[in-house]
Formats: structure tokens, sequence, C-alpha cells
């Protein structure tokens, strides 16, 4: 008989020094050439590598090995339960990117005001053959310290027969600091060709530490996202209460098993997942279904870890332990989405695999033509017409083109309550075709309402919500509390009640001015022997709306009933307004019964409603949307909503919702507005419009100065281009990207 095949077995573990989509690749090809390796996913966001492979393989230490040859940290393994190694990695990185950009700022201000020497009157006495030299010693650190990453992720790029951003920073600064450094102790090469030499300390100082800035933005935008699966874990409770040998024993979490009968007691959480064996409660599952209503427990039916016992005491037999909980999968779920998102390839990293090499071949043209094919040809001026050529090639206005767009669409929004993570967030926005907003907190306030109070004849609304004020005082409940609210709103004021008895889910009955009074669900007043007939019209009206009915009974006659409801935030419907006027489709997904959906999407407009969706599938129909094509953003505000945000392609989160929901999100809505979410959609979409045009300014210096550096004029006009015009030309290439992105937020403004 054949035995069955093992299942391949996974690896996870921390990869610290990767920058781009490039250093993904690298590592996942030395990866999958290990013995017995099968297969590779490699996370950019979170640094880890998860490796499948058999039972027969290289091991850990090649693992080490592979990841240190190709030139990045093997930062330990992934262990359950235990401290990311990445986490500290990535704290150490942006410490020594904020001390190095500081260092790189505060040198970069003294040499450009050390090159533009004759600005400042205090410097002019200064010969200039000793400034050189100080500009000289102020400028090799920044380049090769500060910039260090930089020369170190071209070399890996090399390494691989490739190149990527790192290569165009490191060349164009090279280029400048080179040129610079013969002009400083060479000049006589300058001189020879007719031409007063001139240095580029500053380009090659300031082009380091403004893209240095965007690294440690970046490194600050990724640490959140491990932070967001660290609060996850860190709502699992430490402790459960079993019962051992007849009596209450309190164990670690990690030492309970299927089976074992667990105590749970009032305000506590529930340790694990499992099913009641005795006793009833109300369980608040907010923090992992987004619901407001805290839920009926009994025997026979389930509850979940982390999740909050309310009031009664009740007894439950473990079913799913440790990483088999609907808390550890919602924890995986997010994981798996991040990593499912493929790192959006930027147009600067596209175009530099084909930019640098030409830049090199025309630049070695250039040289060759003028050593070998001009008449009288000179070896200077075919080398200052080779640095010509790389100098204005230089891709400072290349690097500023995206970032200063990005840190100006993010300031906008930042000013507007929309707190935006970075660009990739900007670039995938301006894309999207699909909305879809979770309705309870979302587009609902999140917690009960009175919207209606209706009486029978002969009695009026007073009465009735003060006697269900009064009966409904002494109680916790969420729905209590509504009825409460709605009284005192009116100016009602509680009466004394005695001998108040809750019945669990349904009710409640009490004394009031010497009347026997009572109230709760349909089914309670008929079972106490209430007719409802005369406001069974009514309260099927109610019912449709999705609305919840309370009835109000003194003694066996009906007197009134209360609607209540999860009502719709003041901006929901004029937002799906908006998103639908701009040509997009709006979706609703909810835990809840179909009925109550359809009545929330019917007023606000919403055609596609996605109703009994359970937590941990919220992002798989995300990822059915996007397999049907769709772009889509996701608005939520619940922990399970967190997967489902980091499912799609851009996650959007109210700012009053939970921390995980806001990390695990691109973009939060810190003003708890809706109509925020049209509005970073037109952000996205004017902010990528202004970096499509600082691409082409910054481009068009290059394509006309590039020929023309390499002498394209000479032969017709007798034009070289001077290496100072060359800078010129940068310069102005980078002002008109800069000045081009502050355009947007003047018309922000306005």
């Amino acid at each position: 008989m054949k035995l069955p095949e093992a299942p391949p077995l996974k690896t996870t573990i921390s990869v610290g020094g990767m920058t781009c989509a490039a250093c993904v690749k690298r590592v996942e090809t030395a990866l999958r050439a290990i013995n017995g390796v099968t297969d590779v996913a490699v996370n950019l966001a979170t640094g880890r590598a998860t490796i499948t492979h058999s039972e027969f393989w290289g091991g850990v230490a090649a693992l080490e090995k592979t990841v240190s040859d190709q030139g990045y940290e093997f930062l330990g393994l992934i262990i359950e339960d235990r401290e990311d190694p990445i986490t500290q990695a990535r704290e150490k990185e942006i410490k020594e990117l904020r001390t190095k950009f500081a260092v790189g700022a505060v040198l970069s201000i003294l040499i450009f005001m050390g090159s533009m020497q004759h600005w400042f009157p205090f410097l002019r006495a200064i010969p200039r053959e000793i400034m050189l030299i100080f500009l000289f010693i102020m400028t090799t650190p920044v380049v090769f310290w500060v910039g260090n990453r930089f020369f170190t992720g071209a070399w890996k790029a090399a390494r691989q027969r490739a190149t990527d951003m790192n290569t165009l920073v490191a060349v164009g600064a090279l280029a400048a600091y080179l040129y610079s450094l013969l002009a400083t102790f060479t000049p006589r090469i300058f001189t020879s060709a007719s031409m007063a030499p001139h240095v580029y300390y500053d380009g090659a100082a300031i082009i380091i530490t403004l893209i240095l800035l965007g690294r440690l933005l970046e490194a600050k935008a990724k640490g959140k996202t491990s932070s967001a699966i660290k609060r996850l874990m860190g709502l699992k409770p430490k402790t459960a209460r079993i019962i051992r040998d007849e009596s209450e024993v309190d164990i670690p979490i990690e030492e309970v098993r299927k089976g074992d009968l667990i105590v749970v007691r009032p305000g506590e959480k529930i340790p694990t997942d499992g099913t009641v064996v005795s006793g009833t409660s109300t369980v608040d599952e907010s923090m992992l279904t987004g619901e407001s209503m805290p839920v009926l427990k009994e025997a026979g039916q389930q509850v979940f870890a982390a999740t909050i016992n309310k009031s009664g005491s009740f007894v439950f037999r473990a079913t799913r332990v440790g990483s088999e909980t609907a808390l550890a999968r919602i924890i995986r779920l997010v994981e798996e989405a991040q990593g499912s998102k493929a790192p959006i390839q930027r147009l600067a990293d596209k175009v530099a695999s084909i930019f640098v090499p030409v830049v090199f071949a025309i630049g070695a043209l250039t040289f060759v033509i003028w050593f070998f094919f001009v008449p009288d040809p000179v070896f200077s001026r075919a080398l200052l017409n080779f640095v010509s050529v790389l100098v204005i090639a230089c891709p400072c206005a290349l690097g500023l083109a995206t970032p200063t767009a990005v840190m100006v669409g993010t300031g906008i929004g930042a000013e507007k309550g929309i707190l935006i993570k970075g660009g990739e967030s900007l670039e995938k926005a301006y894309k999207l075709t699909t909305v879809v907003f979770d309705k309870t907190g979302t587009l609902t306030r999140g917690e009960p309402e009175v919207t209606d109070v209706l009486a029978v004849p002969g009695e009026t609304h007073r009465r009735v919500l003060q006697i269900a004020m009064s009966l409904e005082a002494v109680s916790e409940h969420p729905i209590a509390a509504a009825i409460v609210a709605r009284g005192r709103k009116e100016e009602l004021i509680p009466q004394r009640v005695d001998q108040f008895e809750a019945v669990s889910g349904s009710g409640a009955r009490a004394l009031l001015n010497g009347g026997q009074f009572s109230l709760g669900n349909r089914r309670f007043v008929e079972r106490e022997g209430i007719e409802t007939e005369s406001l069974a019209d009514d309260a099927n009206r109610l019912a449709n709306d999705g609305k919840t009915c309370v009835f109000i009974a003194e003694g066996s006659r009906l007197v009134g009933l209360i609607g209540v409801a999860d009502v719709p935030r003041e901006t929901a419907k004029e937002t799906v307004a908006m998103l639908r006027n701009m040509g997009l489709e709006v979706v609703m997904i909810t835990g809840d019964n179909p009925h109550t959906a359809k009545a929330v999407g019917s007023a606000l407009g919403i055609a596609h409603i996605m109703a009994e969706v359970l937590p941990e599938d919220k992002a798989t129909e995300i990822a059915r949307l996007r397999g049907e094509g769709h772009v889509v953003a996701m608005v939520g505000d619940g922990i399970n909503d967190a997967p489902a945000l980091s499912a799609a392609d851009i996650g959007i989160a109210i700012g009053t919702g939970t921390d995980v929901a806001m990390e695990a999100s691109d973009i939060t809505l810190v003003r708890n507005d809706l109509k925020s979410v049209p509005m970073a959609i037109r952000l996205s979409l004017e902010t990528m419009k202004v970096i499509r045009q600082n691409l082409f300014w910054a481009f068009i210096y290059n394509v006309i100065g590039i020929p023309i550096a390499a002498g394209v004029l000479y032969p017709f006009f007798g034009i070289l281009l001077n290496p100072e015009f060359a800078a010129a030309a940068m310069a102005l290439s980078s002002v008109s990207v800069v000045s081009n992105s502050l355009r947007l937020r003047r018309s922000w403004k306005a």
C-alpha cells in the first residue's frame, strides 16, 4: 500500500537589510536554491521569509549562510509567543537613520554655504583653495558614511547584474563627488581645457541627505506593521481557571488542553475557544466581531478567546487552543494578507534598470569619441565631457519627483484628518474601483440608539418612555443604556423600582409605584400572556427597517413599543453618494442577518450587500473581489476588520476604531468623518498627477541635457555644456519638481 506523502514543512525567519522589491527577489532566488526547499515567500513589510521544505533539507544553518552571502542580515527564527527579532533590528535601523540624517543635514547646509561662498559676506575672506579643502573634508563623511547604505545597495545589485534606485543615487553622488575632487586637487586638468574648475560637493551631499530622509520615513512606516501584530498578540489571556479533581485551579494558558472544563466569572476574558456547558451570561465580542451588542451565551453555544464575559458566570469546554483559536487565526490572516501584497514597483526603479546602463554607455562613448575621433584630442576635455554626462544625469530631480509630491500629499491629508502611511497608499488609491464598508461602527455609530417611541391609544409617548427608563435604569445592557439616554434627553427622571428581575436575553419585570410592569422582546411579553396585536403592524414595520423592538406592558396590558437601532452616521449617506458620483462601486459587508443588512443598505443607497460574513471570512470576500478584477478599498474599525484591511488594495480605518485596525490599514480617518474617504481618493488622484508631471520634468532635462553634455551641438554651433551649466540644469529640474509639488498645497487651500 502506498503511504500518503508527508505534508510540507515550513520555517519562518527574520531577514534584515532588505530595502526594495529587488532585495526580495534576490533573497527568494537564493533561498530557493537550498537543497530540499520547494517554495519561498519573502514579505518586505515584515522582514520575514517563509521557507517551505521537505523533511530532509539544508537546515537553518544553510538559511543563515545563504542570507549572509547575499549581503543581508539573518536575524533568527520566528517562534510563536516570542518577540519578532526584526522589531529590535528595525528600531536600531531607525535610530541609525535619524543620526545619519541629522549629521547629513547639518553638513549639507555648511557645504552649500561654502559652495556659494560669494553669497555670504562673512565667508568671502577665506581663500577659495582653502574653502575647497574644507568642502572636501565635510563632504567625504556625508557621501561615504551617511550614504553608505546606497553604495552597499548598489553593490548588492551589481553582484546580481542588476541596477536599482540605489545605483542611481550612488552613481550620481559619486560622479559629483569625484568630479569635485579632481577640481579641488588637480585643477590643471580643467585649466588645460580652457575651463574654470567648478565643484559640486553640495550636490553630492544634498542628494544623499534628502534620499536618506525618504528611507527614514519608509522605515518608520514598516515598523507599524509588526506593531499591529504585537497588539493582537497582547489580547491573549495569560491564565485560565480550569476544573481539576472537582476544584478550580489557575494555570498558564499554554497548559490548557482540548476538553478542559474552564470557569469564567463576570468581567474576565475568555481564555480560549470553546462550547458552553453550563451557566448563562452575555459576552462582549466587539473586539473580535466589531458588533456592539453583547451576545447571550448559554449551554451549547460557542465562545471565543479574548472576548469579555459581562454579567454571569459559566463553564465551557475548550475546543480550540493555541494557534487554533479565532484570535490566532485573525493574527495569521493579517500576516498572510500583508504578505500577499506585491511590493509596488516604483517608476524610478523601473527606469533605473535601463537608465543607468544607458548613461554609462553614453558617457563611455563620449569619452572615446572625444579622445580618439575629434581633431586635436585632449584627455582632459574627453574626461570633462564624460563627467559632464554623469553630472547632468545625476538623479537628484528623479529622486525628489515622488518623495516631494508624497510629502505634500500626506501633509495635506494630515491637515484634513486623513493619515496616509506613505507613497504606496497614494499610488494605489487613485486606481480604486470598489469601496467596501464594514457596517457596525463604520457606516453606523456602533452603539444602539432609540429611534421610535410608540404608545397604544390612551397612553402617552412620555409615559411609555418613563416606564421603560425606570425599569432599564438598573440594567447595564446597551439597549437599556440607549433607553435611559433617550429619557434623559427628554428630561425624564427614572423612578424607583422594586423586586427587579432580569430574564437573560429576553426582558425584565419589576414593581413600579405598586404596579407590575414588564418589558422585553415580543416572545417574552407574549409568554407573559400579554397581547401585542395592537402594535403588531408597527412592530413589523420597525423589524423590516432592521430595528430591535422593545415592548412595554403594565400588568397584562400592552402600553407601548420602543424601536432601537444602530443608526447610520450623519455623513454615511452623503459619502456613499459622493463615491458613486466618482464612478466607484460601494459595497457593505457585515455579520448581521440579510434582513437587517438590507434595511441599512437601502437607507444609505447601497445595493451590493454581503451579509452574515464571519470575521475570518471578510478577508476572503475582499480577496474574491480582487480576483474578479476590482481594485478594492476596505473601510472598517474593529479587530475583525484587520485581516480585510490588510487584504484590500487600500485599508481605510476609522479613527475611533481599534488600534489594531488603524495600524493594519493604509489610511486612517482621524476626524471620524466618512466624507474623508472620497477626499482621500481625490487627494490620491491629484498627487499622482503631480508625480507624473514631476517625473516628466525630471527626465526631460536628462533627455535634452545628456546629448548636449556629450557634445552633439559642438560640430554645428561649437557649443559644449560646461559642468557649471550642467549643475544649473540639475538645480532647475529639482526646483521645478519641488515647486510643482508645492502647487498641490496651494490648490487645496484655495
